[in-house]
């Protein structure tokens, strides 16, 4: 065994702080949240007096490799171990005026593309308000695991199972862990007796930046602050968010019948000890989405609080008060359609108590709200996210985007109804969107084909015996014939390959919104919304995990190519081509 001779450190992680990297970009850096496809670098620096980066190991001590260990997880109860990367150092940097050598030695890996294995998206179901828990998602993507497991103890079976059930799978939280491999003094590499150098612990997702336009927009656009800061954004790209109170805006056309909408959104802190109002700071007391509608001219309608997504923050025992930590570092989701917030949400919207803060056992202090939500007068309403101070005077504090919503009461064209699209999006969360125009369905057919030995076409068997009499019916085993077989053979289809393609086409689009629709092309996981006899069994089956007669559907997008601007004609149009992810099922020969 021997010890590293010189120091080790971090030098390159993908966040920097006030010790790592400070200065060196934008920013700082220091977020949090990271891309899964954007590059995720980790490095060691190893310095020893009279050692360059092209100096080799020859002495007891010396650096030889770096042993990198990748963990994710969700929660820190259960990491995961990834990967185990063993470097050697980098090549050696030249300066380029003297061609001389750089100082310390570099061991240096990007992780990038292991960490995308871990993430796929996360669906909540239709109609439900958030998911069961910000650890295990919703909907999840990913492999089939094995389940074939009813229960946990008795033969036939619990109801619910406690196995085989997959993580969130919209972020994970990593590290990295550095230990050693040094010389010893008979020139052996061995695993060196100092302690492991860990990483910081970042958050990522599964979201992507276009080189040419996005700028680092995850610094701070996640904390909730300690005063009004209200760039605070959710995982959509959607031009329908504003940060004042001007309604000139693109507002997302939503249906009175939709029963997902959803606004999905990485909370890394919420500033749990400090919102300022009226002189006094005061401990959080929680956090939800205020709803606000109004009538076509804008005149403010009704306002409300929506929180099923708080059942997910994590809270923290303090002085007999239950309040919300300090670091959250997950991912959570609110339903925020019309159908929903009118049919389902009465027992989870309602405006903070303004009075004495509840015991821990009642938590969150919600009064009930039974006043009109969206009405046949709404025209749009608007949401954003505030937390409340738990201490009088209860400060409440915008910490959001306005995000705007129209109400679309255009008549559904039966029988073909119109086609609502659910998508991963480049920003890591789900998007929806319906398309309305000349719906297409069709199918799309192959057939595999071998030719079979003929049958005998040359006589028909005769129903009369050598005496010239009748056979009687129950002589004949079966009804073959022998000769005058001419229903089959001899071209046989021995497979048909079929595709149910559809098409639809977008409302006219201006250039921001047809920009943002682009990504339904570009994800690859795209759903629509589907009621059918299947179905409707999974609502009957189970109506709290499908709380809809609705389900989603897989589908593939076909388009090869679209257009998004044309300068002569203002505004485009989408032709959106798919077909379903789930072949037709057919019957082989």
């Amino acid at each position: 065994m021997a010890a590293i001779d010189g120091d080790v450190y971090w030098g390159f992680q993908p966040v920097g702080d006030s010790t790592n990297m400070k200065g060196s970009f934008f920013d700082y850096r220091e977020n949090y949240l990271k891309s899964a496809n954007d590059p995720l670098r980790y490095q060691i620096q190893w310095k020893k007096t009279g050692y360059n980066e092209a100096t080799p190991a020859t002495a007891t001590g010396d650096l030889v490799n770096v042993v990198f260990k990748v963990y994710t997880y969700v929660d820190s109860t259960y990491k995961e171990l990834i990967a185990t990367i063993k470097k050697s150092k980098d090549i050696a940097n030249k300066k380029y005026t003297d061609n001389s050598v750089a100082p310390l030695q570099r061991f240096t890996i990007d992780v990038s593309q292991l960490v995308s294995d871990q993430l796929s998206y996360s669906l909540c179901p239709i109609n439900k308000g958030t998911w069961q828990s910000s650890d295990y998602g919703g909907m999840n993507g990913g492999l089939t695991m094995q389940d074939n497991l009813l229960g946990n103890t008795t033969q036939v079976g619990d109801v619910v199972s406690n196995y085989n059930v997959s993580k969130n799978g919209t972020f994970r939280r990593l590290q990295v862990e550095a230990s050693f491999e040094v010389l010893d003094s008979s020139g052996k590499i061995v695993v060196a007796t100092d302690s492991p150098e860990t990483s910081t612990v970042l958050t990522i997702i599964n979201s992507v930046n276009q080189f040419e336009k996005d700028i680092l927009y995850y610094f701070q656009t996640f904390n909730m602050d300690d005063d009004n800061y209200t760039t605070y954004r959710f995982l959509s790209r959607c031009p329908n968010f504003i940060n004042d109170t001007t309604h000139s805006i693109y507002k997302k056309p939503v249906r009175q019948e939709d029963e997902a909408e959803f606004l999905q959104f990485y909370l890394r802190s919420t500033h749990s000890y400090e919102i300022r109002g009226a002189g006094l700071d005061s401990i959080v007391g929680n956090v939800g989405l205020y709803v606000e509608t109004f009538l076509s001219d804008g005149t403010a309608e009704n306002d409300f609080y929506i929180r099923d997504f708080e059942d997910n923050i994590t809270t923290f025992d303090s002085g007999g008060y239950t309040v919300p930590n300090e670091y959250q570092n997950r991912n959570f989701i609110q339903n925020i359609s019309p159908y929903y917030i009118n049919n389902t949400a009465s027992l989870k919207a309602g405006k903070v108590t303004p009075a004495t803060p509840p015991a821990a056992s009642n938590y969150p202090y919600w009064s009930a709200y039974t006043g009109n939500k969206i009405t046949s007068s709404t025209a749009f309403y608007r949401v954003s996210v505030s937390k409340f101070g738990m201490w009088s005077p209860y400060a409440e504090r915008r910490q959001s985007q306005y995000y705007y919503y129209s109400i679309d009461r255009e008549s559904v064209k039966i029988p073909y109804g119109f086609v609502r699209f659910h998508w991963l999006n480049s920003m890591g969360g789900t998007d929806s969107y319906t398309a309305k125009r000349d719906i297409v369905e069709g199918l799309t057919i192959g057939r595999d084909v071998i030719e079979r030995k003929s049958g005998d076409r040359t006589w028909y068997q005769g129903n009369k015996d050598s005496a010239g009499d009748d056979v009687a019916d129950t002589s004949y085993h079966s009804d073959t014939m022998r000769g005058g077989d001419i229903y089959k053979g001899g071209r046989e289809v021995t497979n048909v390959n079929a595709e149910r393609t559809q098409s639809v086409y977008t409302e006219p689009l201006n250039k921001d919104v047809a920009k943002w629709l682009e990504e339904i092309m570009l994800s690859p996981n795209v759903w629509i919304e589907m009621d059918t006899d299947a179905t409707q069994m999974g609502n009957t089956r189970n109506p709290y995990l499908r709380p809809s007669d609705k389900e989603y559907i897989p589908v593939i997008i076909t388009n090869s190519d679209i257009e998004t601007v044309n300068q002569e004609n203002g505004l485009v149009k989408f032709n959106i081509e798919y077909t379903l992810a789930h072949k037709v099922i057919t019957q082989r020969n």
